[in-house]
């Protein structure tokens, strides 16, 4: 067990890593909602994803349910911690190819719904680790 890096505020811890995600993402909804262009939940038929990153992240996401099964069936809770960890490294991808301030609307919403659903799974899954969700850091 290495104290120095559990203790580390980088990409290097992963804990920090997969939390400092999950804020992000809370930040961007925060930031999104007070100038007036928050989340609307569209439906389904109307969300628009294009860029390699959006869909690398939803297929990631569409994995979950296998990797917790996984997980359970060899009980093995590291399957979920490497899920976390390569969901926040697809995650700041996206953020950082695919803009959502000052795109239009159905872009502008389905980049926001991929982040609710991003941001679902890490609270849930932080929750099942007993590990914190910060909204800010």
């Amino acid at each position: 067990f290495d104290l120095e890096l559990a203790i580390e505020e980088s990409s290097n811890n992963p804990v920090f890593y997969v939390q400092y995600a999950h804020a992000r993402i809370c930040s961007i909804l925060r930031r999104m909602e007070e100038e007036g262009t928050g989340y609307s939940n569209i439906p389904v038929s109307e969300l628009n994803f294009n860029h390699p990153a959006e869909l690398a992240l939803i297929r990631h996401i569409a994995a979950l349910p296998n990797c917790i099964n996984e997980a359970a069936k060899d009980y093995n809770p590291s399957k979920i911690t490497k899920y976390l960890c390569d969901l926040a490294q697809l995650f700041h991808k996206f953020y950082d190819n695919c803009k959502i301030k000052g795109e239009e609307e159905n872009i502008l919403q389905s980049r926001l719904s991929l982040c609710v659903a991003t941001k679902t799974v890490f609270k849930n899954l932080l929750d099942l680790l007993k590990v914190d969700a910060p909204e800010k850091m």
